[in-house]
């Protein structure tokens, strides 16, 4: 399945350190458990993707339980098709890739940050983590029999290339009215989310599942956790984020789409 990030060509665990493909390429397992596939012409930075505090932000939010409605709708989905070989395009701290697993599935999660998958690779040896490009996938021609990607980049030719035909691609993404609650706070103007036309080039849309309630944060550490853990805590001004601070505890929406393609 996995493909070298040089040559391209197949690449295969010689032992339980290292991946070496024919060209003898090889690239070592990390302590944590993931191996590093990102090449430097690949990387815009030193650091690429979501950094140690928006991780660790996420991590514990997610921990309390309260984004597990959303969980228990990917799940739901994923089960319908009954797919063998899955990719988590985007994992993160592996979160929703931990939560898919049984031991009949083999799963792969991909991301760019080194920091997600210090967290994401110790949870489940079983899965294959690793470092790359959603947009140079090391993963061969239709290889996967479900692809899920959440609130991730969308890579749409190298997601076609690798699912098998009739493959199923699951994009997560937030509706209208997520977390605007949170806006309202720090904005004087809070706006919704736009919601983009469901249609992508080559896959066919075969339907969205809903998830919408409100949630109540219950402490400090908690609303605080769900800022970090969004860009809008990177654009908000430091006497902005000190209304945050300022709560005891919150109640917020969270509005989640799934939406559901065939290749």
């Amino acid at each position: 399945m996995l493909r070298c990030p040089v040559c391209r060509e197949k690449i295969e665990k010689c032992n339980e350190k290292t991946y070496v493909c024919q060209n003898r390429h090889s690239f070592d397992i990390s302590k944590k458990g993931y191996v590093n596939f990102l090449l430097c012409n690949q990387m815009r930075s030193k650091l690429p993707g979501d950094n140690k505090l928006m991780v660790d932000a996420r991590e514990n939010f997610l921990a309390k339980g309260y984004y597990s409605s959303f969980l228990e709708a990917l799940k739901n989905v994923i089960d319908t098709f009954q797919p063998t070989v899955i990719l988590d395009a985007g994992c993160g701290e592996g979160y929703y890739t931990n939560g898919i697993y049984k031991p009949n599935r083999k799963i792969t999660g991909i991301d760019i940050s080194k920091s997600a998958l210090q967290k994401a690779a110790p949870k489940n040896r079983d899965i294959t983590f690793i470092a790359a490009s959603l947009f140079n996938l090391p993963i061969g021609d239709s290889e996967v029999d479900l692809l899920f990607s959440l609130f991730a980049p969308y890579a749409g030719d190298e997601f076609y290339r690798v699912l098998k035909k009739d493959g199923i691609m699951v994009l997560g993404i937030p509706g209208a009215d997520h977390l605007f609650e949170l806006k309202s706070v720090i904005y004087n103007t809070p706006y919704q989310n736009q919601v983009k036309e469901y249609t992508l080039e080559h896959f066919t849309f075969l339907e969205s599942k809903k998830i919408h309630k409100k949630i109540k944060l219950k402490n400090r550490e908690d609303i605080l956790h769900l800022f970090q853990m969004t860009p809008y805590y990177y654009r908000t001004k430091k006497e902005d984020i000190e209304k945050i601070n300022t709560l005891e505890e919150f109640e917020v929406t969270i509005s989640f789409e799934l939406l559901i393609y065939k290749k």
